[in-house]
């Protein structure tokens, strides 16, 4: 309560302190919740210091893509883009732009729906097989859409997708990742945003699943009745990157939080993260999450957290030679806060953070590293824009 006193004092006081030509408008200003700082639980867990400025150039190598959600580099240099809006594409490295593959099982578009991740497997040259998530169209007029996610063979002669297979239906969706162990990291769907902590349904968690689908024995609720599974993690809202450690092959994520709160998180097998009891953010309506608490006994902190929100998206540790500095720091793209992230680290905490990219005024959408240790980076259009506007940024000495 103490808190929500302290907030309550300080709307009034913004209020008072309004010019007399704003108190009479029609339509006050807003205030901004998200925009008052959150008590971080530990030092550097939020507002880092400023970084050292960074020097480099950036080139636009394609433009006229229709929202980019994701790409991979292939072992030649070659990568595969995924467009949210349908297509999967090949670059080469001519830098020559295929047209979209064919083999692509059928996509639905009606609301939040699409093409999103695409991930290869940890052996690929032996069996090209690349995973993706997508959603089908259902007869459910309520639920519109089924999230997936399948494998296929990538065929690059015939540029085609073979033998595609279903490997999660409905419960995994957009976000994929291979863990050092071989294992499938995957974003939890179904049951609601506010369902985070039911365990009984696969919404609001992360999915650990063997390559073809099936369920790893050591789980951490594999013999729990009526708790799934695939289940590896609890807690979450809104799963938006993936990124393994170099160095120790910890799973790092980015999630979005509400207004406000956006984490970077530090995946232990079997914790919970807290949403939908305790949060840095606070719901859109200006009310505050669950009962307005940032730590609880037994959750998870968030070892960074943004407020106001950035939007994150894209998530990757750069173990690149072109920028020595930069070997260890963490690289987070954002959407509505149009700029890369850089995390300085110092073991698990974030010393520094610096913004790349704020003069452009793009979102960013994904980011990764290539074999010639450039970064590469996908802008998007905002959601309700007219697609076909987005670029591949090259970012280098």
């Amino acid at each position: 309560m103490k808190s929500l006193r302290h907030v309550s004092v300080l709307m009034l006081s913004i209020v008072v302190c309004l010019p007399v030509s704003a108190q009479e408008s029609e339509d006050p200003p807003v205030l901004k919740l998200d925009r008052i700082p959150s008590a971080p639980a530990f030092a550097g867990q939020t507002r880092a210091p400023a970084a050292v400025q960074s020097t480099y150039n950036v080139e636009s190598l394609v433009q006229g893509l229709s929202a980019p959600w994701a790409l991979a580099f292939l072992s030649d240099g070659a990568m595969i883009i995924n467009e949210y809006t349908g297509a999967m594409r090949i670059l080469d490295t001519n830098g020559n732009l295929s047209a979209p593959l064919a083999g692509l099982p059928e996509i639905s578009h009606e609301g939040w729906a699409g093409l999103f991740d695409v991930t290869i497997d940890p052996a690929f040259d032996e069996s090209q097989l690349i995973y993706f998530s997508y959603t089908v169209a259902t007869d459910d007029p309520d639920s519109p859409n089924s999230p997936r996610v399948a494998r296929g063979r990538l065929n690059r002669d015939a540029m085609r997708i073979d033998d595609v297979e279903v490997i999660l239906e409905g419960i995994g969706q957009q976000e994929l990742h291979f863990a050092p162990d071989g294992k499938l990291l995957v974003a939890g769907a179904g049951g609601g945003l506010g369902d985070a902590q039911d365990m009984s349904i696969h919404g609001g968690k992360m999915l650990r699943i063997n390559s073809d689908g099936s369920t790893p024995g050591d789980n951490p609720w594999v013999d729990v009745p009526n708790v799934p599974d695939e289940l590896y993690t609890a807690g979450h809202r809104d799963i938006s990157g993936y990124a393994t450690h170099p160095e120790t092959g910890d799973i790092w994520i980015t999630e979005h939080g509400p207004r406000g709160g956006d984490e970077l998180n530090l995946i232990k097998a079997g914790g919970n993260y807290g949403w939908k009891t305790i949060s840095y953010g606070t719901n859109y309506s200006g009310e505050s999450v669950g009962e307005g608490d940032t730590t609880q006994d037994g959750m998870e902190q968030p070892r960074y957290f943004w407020r106001p929100s950035i939007a994150p998206s894209g998530l990757m540790f750069y173990t690149g030679e072109m920028f020595p500095e930069w070997q260890g720091n963490i690289f987070v793209t954002a959407l509505s806060g149009q700029h890369i992230t850089r995390l300085v680290m110092d073991g698990d905490k974030v010393v520094a953070e610096e913004r790349l990219l704020v003069d452009r005024n793009q979102r960013i959408r994904e980011l990764r590293q290539g074999p010639d240790g450039a970064l590469y980076a996908l802008t998007t259009e905002e959601s309700d824009a007219p697609k076909g506007f987005a670029e591949l940024l090259r970012i280098s000495k």
